[in-house]
């Protein structure tokens, strides 16, 4: 009797411990934030590297400089207003634009569901969020970025300076990030505008070479129904540097 009671015990013991088991394996994980499932880290400070269109980068072009650029014919006439004296213009620093220009980030996580993206050019400032249902706001230079984790295998990955991409490039990850909700800005700083329509898609990758240098590699599509032909592609290519030391914010002319 005491043998099979013995016996009743521990198969009792057994069942606890399986039912325990199921129960651990049936618990809803919580799912990982945003900044906890990060597949690349883009945090810290990036200088712009300007190897190509030099002149349209670093300078300003002259009024009808428009080469390259799909415009419509809406899209010519409004850059063809564009005077000298609006060179400096907050309008050449919106999300369609800033990126392009020779300028410096910084960039840090805003919470764990946002990515603060900071430009010392225009000193302006991008939220990057990973939450779609968050209130937009109005529209603004900004705009409204949507930001998604996601694996880049096959998709073209755009080469140092635009144009036609790449070929598919070997699987890896990279943040898509999806922008509307634009007030109206420029393409350049010559007035050659991308329309409230917009939709700006990037993807941003960060890329290590042997000798220890990062490279930030951000991919832009900007589709604008309006103002282009055709979408518009380009890339933007950034170095890691050890600080901020050389961080120089200088504001853009109010809107």
């Amino acid at each position: 009797m005491l043998l099979t009671r013995c016996l009743m015990l521990a198969a009792f013991a057994a069942a606890l411990s399986l039912a325990s088991v199921r129960a651990q394996q049936a618990a809803p994980v919580p799912p990982a934030t945003p900044r906890a499932a990060a597949l690349v880290d883009l945090t810290g400070s990036w200088v712009s590297l300007v190897t190509e269109e030099w002149r349209w980068r670093m300078t300003t072009p002259p009024r009808g400089d428009y080469i390259s650029l799909p415009l419509s014919e809406e899209g010519r006439r409004v850059a063809d207003a564009w005077t000298p004296a609006l060179d400096g213009s907050c309008k050449a620093y919106g999300a369609g634009g800033v990126m392009w220009l020779p300028t410096r980030l910084r960039i840090a996580w805003d919470g764990d569901a946002a990515l603060k993206v900071e430009t010392d050019a225009g000193q302006q400032t991008r939220r990057l969020g990973f939450d779609p249902a968050r209130p937009q706001g109005p529209r603004s230079l900004q705009g409204f970025s949507v930001a998604a984790w996601e694996p880049i295998g096959g998709a073209p990955v755009m080469p140092f300076g635009g144009g036609r991409a790449n070929p598919p490039a070997p699987a890896g990850h990279a943040l898509k990030v999806v922008t509307t909700n634009l007030s109206e800005g420029w393409l350049r700083r010559n007035g050659a505008p991308y329309s409230e329509r917009t939709t700006i898609t990037e993807y941003w990758d960060r890329v290590g070479f042997p000798n220890g240098d990062d490279f930030l590699v951000v991919s832009i599509y900007v589709d604008d129904p309006l103002y282009l032909t055709s979408e518009y592609t380009r890339s933007a290519h950034f170095k890691r540097e050890p600080d901020s030391a050389r961080w120089r914010p200088t504001p853009c002319r109010p809107l």
